[in-house]
């Protein structure tokens, strides 16, 4: 993707719901780049930062059909914090062994195996390079337990 700022809109489907703003201090466009290898992100604009070279004021990917949304802005002088300090990302998926595999291919690690849950579902817990986890799931059959 160009560093050039993006000026159309994304689908006002991605735009629903709560969406998760990351400031990835210095690292948004990394791992946009990133989530484009583990998670199939679509690259929806990128708003470079005037004053830092190489920095983003924003940055908006679609995965799965939510949007996710990045910044370096605000971490000048600031140690680095994992953006999610409890708590994760969760994708519903219906092919979640897939997903799980090449998230893994891409860099992310093993938290928790992805198996059969005792809830029906299939699941598992990952973390990115950037210190955030992400939880894959996939619906069980209906009524099963």
């Amino acid at each position: 993707m160009s560093d050039a700022a993006t000026t159309t809109r994304p689908h006002a489907d991605v735009m629903r719901g709560v969406i998760p703003y990351l400031n990835l201090a210095g690292r948004a466009a990394e791992a946009a780049d990133f989530y484009a290898r583990a998670f199939a992100a679509a690259d929806l604009g990128r708003m470079p930062d005037p004053e830092r070279p190489g920095k983003h004021m924003h940055i908006q990917v679609e995965i799965n059909g939510g949007a996710l949304m990045m910044t370096d802005h605000g971490c000048e002088g600031t140690a680095t914090a994992p953006p999610l300090e409890s708590g994760h990302l969760q994708l519903v998926v219906a092919d979640g062994k897939a997903w799980w595999e090449r998230a893994v291919a891409s860099g992310c690690t093993v938290v928790m195996p992805y198996e059969r849950q005792p809830w029906g579902d299939d699941w598992g817990l990952l973390r990115d390079p950037f210190g955030i986890q992400w939880a894959v799931l996939q619906p069980g059959p209906a009524g099963e337990k």
